[in-house]
């Protein structure tokens, strides 16, 4: 594909991606992360496999910043679950108190 097509492709996504995230509210937008995680797993082995197979070292540059932000992107995702679970996850129990000696 040349070049047009490729930019042509990336604006469009941008767009569309812009759309569907603004579309989702608060509430369902921490839920949604932590099953985009697994997407943000198969982009960072896409960009791992990338770099492997670079041959010129733009594309060698381009594919390691790509796995950087999408490592990033991931360890992210996976914080913000985290925070989410123990938000939701409730108070801690008191510890239970002995008897008094009868």
């Amino acid at each position: 594909m040349d070049a047009i097509t490729l930019l042509t492709f990336f604006v469009l996504s941008v767009f569309v991606g812009f759309e569907v995230v603004s579309k989702v509210s608060s509430t369902l937008h921490t839920p949604l992360m932590s099953g985009a995680n697994a997407i943000h797993g198969i982009i960072l082995v896409g960009a791992v496999i990338v770099a492997g197979q670079a041959e010129s070292t733009l594309v060698l540059v381009v594919a390691l910043v790509a796995v950087l932000m999408a490592t990033i992107n991931l360890v992210g995702g996976f914080v913000v679950t985290d925070r989410m679970l123990t938000m939701f996850g409730g108070r801690p129990k008191a510890p239970a108190r002995e008897e008094a000696a009868q």
